[in-house]
């Protein structure tokens, strides 16, 4: 029998790792021509390295048990940079502390494996308390900027209340993913801001940020939507007019909450924004994600909006942390062609791809909501006659 620290045991736990690593990803059958979604997740709690969540010395951990264990690995910013996609993962490990963590592929559908370290974050003064949800930007300036949730306890909570905090908007900002600076955070009119991202370019001379005002830290009360707004120096990060410019609406799919989710992606025409949507079930919150476009003359003005979901939570990416969630906060583009990451229940992370073309056509082409029952079943009447009578015509 093999002592449980031997040069065997550690053997097998690289060799599993490996055999993780190198699993090869197929798309799942049944795709609706939109995008294809993927049989196995990206990245998962699994993928954290060995060395981690190990203490590999002998002489400290005879037993050979996991010292530093990890929850999850999920809502990931997303980035091509020369010939691999970078994912900035939001780790959490099981006490429940999220940090941040570069993962590296070539393919970009399979074979991402984390760098040797996770990312050493600098902090402010007040110091954050947890970090996670980063968002990507490559910006025109030159610079590579990751916005991302910083959250504190609420100062006004009480002495027994430890649930009560404060979200607001970090800003870092590197050239190599490596060398990370720390600027202030976001300044704006809401007293909590989550889901901000910066446009990848000025507007009016301007940096262009969306955002997500809320009353509380849970709630959006009043407030929610995605705002715009534009400051001058991202150094002195402050917006003074904040705008919604897509807002909630009753008995959608964003009655609830909504958000930016990535960056948007540039096309002849327009802005393409990927977004999470939340509403109201018997179960408990749903979050999708949707698509809208906006202006290329004015990315704060909505152009297309296509009715309903893009990217529901389905079998087995409705069960885990935070169950029926997807949510994104990282795409990247290839050429023409779009890989989608999104985390599913605050767990792991998962791939759909799709093309510019495709994501375009299904924006312009997809109706918009009606807001009522009635309106829906017309539009789909619509849609059915168009295609008996095209049947008719052409034999079927």
């Amino acid at each position: 029998m093999l002592k449980p620290h031997s040069k065997e045991n550690i053997k097998k736990l690289f060799d599993d790792y490996e055999y993780l690593i190198g699993a090869v990803n197929s798309p799942q059958d049944g795709n609706n021509g939109v995008y294809e979604r993927y049989q196995n997740p990206v990245l998962t709690a699994r993928h954290a390295p060995v060395h981690w969540r190990y203490d590999l010395n002998p002489d400290t951990n005879h037993l050979l048990l996991e010292r530093q264990g990890i929850n999850a690995a999920f809502n990931a910013g997303a980035i091509a940079l020369n010939d691999s996609i970078y994912l900035m993962v939001r780790v959490e490990g099981v006490d429940r502390k999220s940090f941040f963590a570069v993962a590296e592929s070539k393919s970009g559908v399979d074979g991402f494996r984390f760098w040797d370290y996770p990312v050493l974050l600098p902090e402010t003064v007040n110091p954050d308390v947890n970090v996670y949800d980063m968002r990507l930007t490559q910006h025109e300036d030159g610079w590579i900027y990751g916005l991302f949730c910083t959250e504190r306890r609420d100062p006004n909570a009480g002495s027994g209340d430890f649930s009560s905090a404060v979200a607001q908007c970090g800003i870092v900002r590197t050239k190599d993913l490596k060398s990370w600076e720390r600027l202030p955070d976001l300044n704006t009119p809401s007293s909590q801001q989550r889901n901000c991202v910066l446009h990848p370019e000025f507007v009016n001379g301007k940096y262009a940020f969306y955002t997500r005002p809320m009353d509380g830290f849970i709630d959006t009360g009043s407030g929610g939507g995605i705002g715009w707004g534009l400051c001058d120096d991202i150094t002195k990060p402050t917006i003074i007019n904040e705008i919604i410019i897509e807002d909630r609406r009753y008995h959608t799919i964003n009655e609830v909450k909504n958000g930016q989710g990535p960056a948007p992606i540039k096309t002849p025409e327009g802005w393409l924004h990927l977004a999470h949507g939340v509403r109201n079930t018997a179960a408990g919150l749903r979050y999708v994600l949707y698509l809208f476009m906006t202006s290329l003359d004015d990315p704060a003005k909505i152009i297309y909006r296509p009715a309903g979901h893009l990217i529901a939570p389905q079998q087995k990416e409705r069960v885990g942390d935070v169950s029926n969630v997807v949510f994104s906060n990282g795409w990247v583009q290839r050429g023409n062609d779009v890989f989608i990451y999104y985390a599913s229940s605050d767990t792991r992370m998962h791939v759909a791809t799709s093309t510019v073309e495709r994501l375009v056509d299904y924006c312009k082409n997809t109706p918009e909501d009606g807001l009522r029952s009635g309106k829906s079943v017309e539009v789909r009447h619509e849609l059915i006659n168009k295609n008996l009578e095209w049947m008719k015509n052409n034999g079927f």
